[in-house]
């Protein structure tokens, strides 16, 4: 007896993109009425100047569905071309139902594979590297990536170490069938995680989410630039090679020092960065798909650039890969 499988193809490539957020704005000066800050104190710390809190009616497969929705408008497919969704997000309210289910379900089309993901802020790395290899393998044709996250729900507001810094938002990607290598637009994801951190970042017995901030930055700045130089070089690239960086929308300073390390591994001086945590916060596993969303709108990621995505947080986990953009 021989097993009969699927027929590979050449890889994936990201088809669409699409993102949302709340209407909700919370700038700092809002958050000095609350707790011990300013706005100077907080730009200089993590660079953020705004956020956005969802309401009673945003929830993390509202804004999923939102985000997917464009996601596969911009992609030009229809939600029955999808073979599978998956929703990367560390914040249900409830472990069951799963979130992707209640998307697929809500853009329109059931009987599919629909699955969460739960690597908090690498969450979307690990499900773009799910998607290019279920494609690759035959597995899947299309499957629609979403980050979703409703970080407000999670929140101590007298934590001035938290409540600063993450917020809501959704952003979701198209992944589809590159049928020549020519067309391959997703590189090999590299991977791992620092167990033994968990405690760096974690909810506590009364529901918060709690954070050693030095910690974490710590360890974001020593080991975060390696693993994306890993994944640069699993893609057959160089640093030199890398049009956009958008790594995880932590904290500016870590963006910054990522982005360093990488200039001082060959990347070229004109190396686009990511900085839509400015604006955004912390939005967790939304952070990089919606940043790419927003570069895109701004003019400063075009059609055909390569893009290197690294995401890092909770866990402590880690992911990256090479993309290039629709």
């Amino acid at each position: 007896m021989k097993i009969q499988l699927t027929p590979p193809v050449a890889g994936a490539r990201i088809l669409g993109l699409g993102s949302m957020q709340p209407d909700t704005v919370i700038t700092n000066h809002d958050l000095e009425k609350r707790v011990e800050t300013n706005d100077a104190w907080i730009q200089s710390r993590v660079g953020i100047i705004e956020r956005r809190f969802g309401s009673a009616e945003d929830s993390v497969v509202s804004m999923g569905v939102d985000a997917g929705s464009k996601a596969l408008a911009d992609a030009g497919v229809s939600p029955t071309d999808l073979d599978a969704v998956i929703v990367a997000t560390c914040t249900m309210s409830k472990p069951i139902p799963n979130a992707a289910a209640q998307t697929a379900d809500r853009i329109g089309v059931n009987g599919i594979g629909a699955f969460d993901v739960n690597t908090a802020c690498a969450g979307f790395c690990y499900g773009v590297g799910m998607a290019g290899d279920m494609i690759r393998s035959g597995t899947a044709r299309h499957v629609l990536v979403i980050g979703s996250e409703k970080l407000s729900d999670w929140l101590d507001m007298d934590d001035r170490s938290t409540c600063i810094i993450f917020a809501d938002g959704a952003g979701a990607a198209v992944i589809g069938p590159a049928t020549t290598e020519d067309e391959v637009g997703v590189g090999p994801v590299v991977w791992g995680a620092a167990g033994d951190l968990v405690s760096t970042i974690h909810i506590d017995e009364t529901d918060a989410l709690r954070q050693e901030g030095q910690a974490v930055f710590r360890w974001a700045t020593t080991k975060i630039a390696p693993v994306a130089l890993r994944a640069v070089e699993a893609a057959g690239l160089t640093p030199a090679d890398i049009d956009v960086l958008v790594p995880h929308q932590a904290n500016l300073r870590i963006v910054e020092a990522i982005a360093k390390r990488l200039r001082q591994a060959g990347a070229r001086d004109d190396l686009r960065v990511a900085d839509d945590i400015q604006y955004s916060g912390n939005t967790s596993s939304a952070s990089i798909p919606m940043a790419i969303d927003h570069m895109r709108g701004a003019g400063r990621a075009r059609s055909g650039d390569v893009a290197l995505l690294i995401g890092f947080g909770a866990g402590l986990s880690y992911a990256g890969q090479v993309v290039v953009l629709p």
